[in-house]
């Protein structure tokens, strides 16, 4: 079974950086990573954004569709919660937020490798598999908060 499992890159970086890749999620504003990026056919996401997208397609469609609207929009409405996910970056690969694990593992080590420069503002680098076991599920309640 552990075959079928896909993988997510996902990267934390500084205040600094972040405001200049939720403009810019190609990262042309800064080579070393539009590189990797480019060579591995990938771009970010901030995950805030994303948040605030799932957000705005559920008030739209109706939210009773959305099993996760109630706790993706208390999550974004919190102050110290939009400050972590507004530095959290999801790597799509050709579009695709999770794919095989050799993509995940050259990502990761082409990011871990940027990352010892302090000056590329990437400050921790995470490999998600979609295995259950290894992730939190949504919540019981139907996404409240309890």
């Amino acid at each position: 079974m552990q075959d079928t499992w896909q993988f997510q890159i996902r990267i934390t970086v500084s205040d600094e950086r972040a405001g200049a890749l939720r403009a810019d999620p190609a990262a042309q504003s800064y080579a070393p990573l539009h590189d990797v990026l480019k060579r591995h056919r990938a771009e970010l996401k901030c995950q805030f954004d994303a948040f605030a997208d799932y957000v705005k397609e559920a008030e739209k469609a109706g939210t009773a569709a959305y099993p996760l609207y109630d706790w993706t929009r208390q999550t974004i409405e919190n102050p110290e919660k939009k400050a972590k996910y507004l530095r959290s970056f999801t790597v799509y690969v050709e579009g695709e937020q999770i794919y095989a694990k050799e993509t995940a593992d050259s990502l990761e080590a082409a990011l871990s490798s940027l990352a010892l420069d302090r000056a590329s503002g990437i400050e921790r680098v995470f490999k998600y598999d979609t295995n259950p076991a290894h992730n939190p599920q949504p919540p019981q309640s139907g996404g409240k908060a309890q």
